[in-house]
C-alpha cells in the first residue's frame, strides 16, 4: 500500500482537529474547552489529539498559527488590491485594527493566545514587525514617508497597532473603540509623510 492514502488520513484528522479546535476556542474559550469538547465535535479520541498536538496547547497553537495565516492572506490581498504603496500600506494598519472587532479574533488571538501561548504570540508579532520593515523601507526609498531606521518605525507602529487592538477587543463598545482608534491611526500615520498635507485617503468602501 503506498503512504500517499496514509497521509491524507493523517492530514484530515489534523484538519478535522483544528477545525473543531477553532470552533470550540471561539464558542467557549480556552479554559472552558474540556478534552471531550474538542474530540466529540471532530468525532476523534483523545488519543488522535495527544497524537498530533500533544496536548489542549498544542491544539492552540495550530488553531493560532492557521487564523494567523489567513490574516496574512488578506492583509496581502491589499497590498495586490491598492496600487498605491502609501495608500496600500494604511489600508492593512486599518484592516488590521478592524479584524479586532471579529469574535473569533478577539477571543482566540488577542485574549487567549497571549494568555497561554506568549512565546508564539511574541513569533507572531516578530513577523509582523518584519512585514511592516519590509513595507517601510520601500516606502523610505520611494521618498514617500521620511528617512528613518525602518526597524525602529516598524516596531513602534506595530506595538501601537497590537495595543489598540487589545483595547478594541476588550472593551464594552468595540465598534466605538475602533472609531476611535481609526482616526488615531491616520493622525500617527500622517506624520510619517515628507508632505505631511498628503493624508491616507478615506477608507475604502466596504471597510468599515
Amino acid at each position: 500500500m503506498s503512504s500517499r492514502p496514509r497521509a491524507e488520513m493523517i492530514e484530515a484528522t489534523r484538519a478535522k482537529l483544528i477545525a473543531s479546535g477553532r470552533q470550540a476556542f471561539a464558542r467557549l474559550g480556552y479554559a472552558k474547552t474540556s478534552m471531550d469538547d474538542l474530540t466529540a465535535e471532530a468525532g476523534l479520541t483523545r488519543g488522535a489529539l495527544y497524537h498530533h498536538f500533544g496536548d489542549k496547547q498544542g491544539l492552540l497553537a495550530a488553531v493560532v498559527a492557521q487564523i494567523d495565516g489567513e490574516m496574512d492572506q488578506r492583509l496581502a490581498l491589499i497590498s495586490r488590491q491598492v496600487a498605491d504603496p502609501w495608500q496600500a500600506f494604511c489600508e492593512r494598519c486599518r484592516a488590521y485594527l478592524q479584524m479586532a472587532l471579529e469574535p473569533e479574533i478577539q477571543r482566540i488571538l488577542l485574549q487567549d493566545a497571549r494568555a497561554v501561548l506568549s512565546d508564539v504570540a511574541q513569533a507572531s508579532e516578530e513577523q509582523c514587525v518584519a512585514s511592516l520593515c519590509a513595507l517601510l523601507e520601500q516606502l523610505i526609498e520611494a521618498r514617500v514617508i521620511a528617512p528613518g531606521a525602518p526597524q525602529a518605525l516598524a516596531r513602534l507602529i506595530n506595538g501601537a497597532l497590537v495595543e489598540a487592538a487589545l483595547w478594541i477587543a476588550n472593551a464594552a463598545q468595540p465598534a466605538d473603540k475602533l472609531e476611535e482608534s481609526l482616526v488615531a491611526l491616520q493622525l500617527l500615520l500622517r506624520g510619517l509623510r515628507l508632505d505631511s498635507a498628503a493624508p491616507c485617503a478615506e477608507m475604502l468602501p466596504g471597510t468599515r
